[in-house]
């Protein structure tokens, strides 16, 4: 049986304040916001949040969910019944149509993924839906790309960042002002860390894809990192599709999404296993490994 972990309420208190503090801000600034939802854990908690946010009232905005074509089963079916249970608007906006379209090109060989095209389907799903802030669940411990970045994000009339020209945030005062053509990227839970995610899943009880406890599934090794095997994968001659116990600590694209080896099937385990690691939570994304300076690039040209 598990041991029951220790949980600083307060800390969380303050960090959940902090965030429907934001969440309100972007309701009282912006004018068509979405909420950028993954079926990951992070995207799950803002849902979460904005439903605390606006109590008794419903959600103002919708959920805007770019599908890779090659996501999880178990990620599109929470997605789904996530959306029906509260009763928000949800939009899915797929990087197949974009494909189709020629606005991209689908990669080839054994490290293709769709990761990256999911930039721009997001953009033109931004500027077809006329959105002027899109929340999302980056938080600042995750990669350092992302720690450069502030609650409010300005992005350019062509979806682009700039991490020299940020705006101050002294005093949580936030400028949402922009010109026509341009939006925002809002990330309410930028001071979070893994842990303090982990831990506010568990003390509210919020329910999660099957994928973030352990369970068998067939995969392989590239690289140092497990990867989980669906028919579209090309395989390297050397590797091998087998059957472990693993799960997710971060879901995206199935080509991309590192698989952890372990045991914890529930909240409690979860939480003790991230507090020993000493593997961050995107040591096993894939795609952050094709160059030292991989989440920069993509964020720079209008990515997540």
């Amino acid at each position: 049986m598990s041991n029951t972990v220790e949980i600083n309420s307060e800390h969380l208190r303050e960090l959940e304040n902090e965030a429907i503090f934001v969440m309100r801000e972007i309701a009282a600034q912006f004018e068509r916001p979405v909420l950028l939802f993954s079926g990951g854990k992070d995207s799950i908690l803002l849902v979460h949040l904005a439903k605390k946010a606006f109590w008794p009232g419903k959600i103002p905005f919708p959920l805007l969910h770019i599908d890779t074509g090659h996501n999880f089963e178990e990620t599109l079916e929470y997605r789904d019944n996530l959306a029906k249970e509260l009763g928000v608007e949800l939009i899915v906006a797929k990087v197949q149509d974009s494909i189709d379209q020629g606005r991209v090109v689908e990669e080839k060989g054994v490290n293709a993924s769709r990761n990256r095209l999911q930039t721009v389907t997001l953009l033109d799903a931004v500027e077809d839906l006329k959105a002027d802030a899109a929340i999302g669940g980056g938080r600042r411990d995750e990669e350092k790309a992302r720690a450069k970045e502030r609650f409010f994000s300005h992005r350019d009339e062509f979806g682009q960042w700039d991490p020299k020209n940020q705006r101050p945030e002294l005093w949580n005062i936030f400028n949402g002002r922009k010109n026509m053509g341009e939006h925002f990227r809002v990330f309410p839970i930028s001071n979070w860390t893994e842990l303090d995610v982990w831990q506010y899943i568990l003390q509210e009880e919020i329910e999660l894809p099957s994928l973030y406890y352990t369970h068998k599934r067939k995969c392989f090794n590239r690289d140092g990192t497990w990867l989980a095997y669906a028919p579209f994968m090309q395989l390297k001659p050397t590797e091998e599709v087998v059957e472990r116990d693993v799960r997710c600590r971060t879901i995206g694209d199935i080509s991309c999404t590192g698989l952890t080896l372990s045991t914890a099937n529930n909240l409690n385990d979860i939480v003790t296993e991230i507090a020993a690691s000493r593997i961050t939570e995107r040591g096993g994304r894939y795609d952050d490994k094709r160059s030292e300076a991989a989440m920069e690039d993509r964020k720079k040209e209008g990515y997540f």
